[in-house]
């Protein structure tokens, strides 16, 4: 049987007196690419803010493996957990290989030094983190421009050297949220074929959220369809995207085409 890396169990959460989620329940299953889906205001984005701590929940339960994450410490869930949020600012000066280290922040000591460490056990730790910051720079494709500043870089290559940030701190899990937003349709691709190789062949578990219905279906090996709060269809992108869905998450008639055996939401 599959595992799964979240587990989201009677879920309830609100802003004031607008009532998100009443009893949500779903799961994300290990080894995967997961997309959440859906029209404004039907989730996405609280959801992934309360996978990814940034709200907790009013009752129920989210599970990363077997801990809650509402009880987890931030140091201890980001050695899990990677997250690249959909804005993200970074000082003007500031380089490529110097924001990308900063993803080592929760492997280090809470004083900033290797604490407790001595001798060839220190020096362990800093050739680790040398040695992830230049994996994570060299796959994400930014060796040429590692002494650049970000604020000097293309919209394509900044959310790169952010995902390498991620990549940086080791987790296994990464969370992206809306990581195409901004971008012409060539640094969408490219987005996008990296979080299919950081599947493939980094056998990470990602988690994202996306408006392109047909870039869901390209890119991903589970979807979540969320409608007003609930699940429409979770699932394989094939057996879940259909007219009757898309009419119901996103209250218009469309047909589906095969091209090349694959599914397209024809949205013209």
């Amino acid at each position: 049987m599959a595992s799964n890396v979240f587990t989201i169990t009677d879920l309830t959460f609100s802003y004031g007196e607008n009532r998100v989620f009443d009893n949500l329940s779903l799961t994300v299953p290990e080894g995967a690419v997961t997309t959440l889906i859906g029209a404004n205001g039907s989730g996405k984005t609280t959801l992934f803010n309360l996978m990814s701590k940034g709200l907790r929940p009013s009752s129920g339960t989210v599970l990363l493996r077997r801990g809650n994450v509402a009880d987890l410490r931030l140091r201890d869930y980001a050695k899990l957990v990677a997250i690249v949020h959909q804005n993200n600012t970074a000082p003007f000066d500031l380089t490529v290989e110097r924001l990308v280290a900063y993803g080592r922040f929760p492997h280090r000591a809470r004083t900033g030094f290797v604490g407790g460490m001595v001798g060839s056990q220190a020096r362990s730790c800093v050739q680790d983190s040398e040695r992830m910051v230049n994996w994570a720079i060299e796959v994400c494709e930014l060796s040429e421009v590692r002494t650049r500043t970000v604020a000097s870089l293309s919209g394509g290559q900044r959310q790169r050297v952010w995902i390498a940030m991620a990549l940086a701190q080791g987790s296994k899990v990464l969370l992206l949220d809306e990581p195409t937003t901004y971008l012409d349709v060539r640094f969408q691709l490219e987005i996008l074929r990296l979080v299919r190789r950081l599947n493939e062949e980094f056998g990470m578990t990602i988690v994202m959220v996306l408006h392109d219905i047909n870039q869901a279906l390209r890119y991903s090996d589970h979807l979540i369809a969320l409608a007003k709060g609930k699940v429409a269809g979770q699932g394989p992108p094939q057996d879940v995207v259909t007219p009757q869905l898309i009419e119901e998450v996103y209250g218009v008639s469309l047909d589906i085409a095969l091209i090349d055996g694959r599914p397209f939401v024809l949205s013209v």
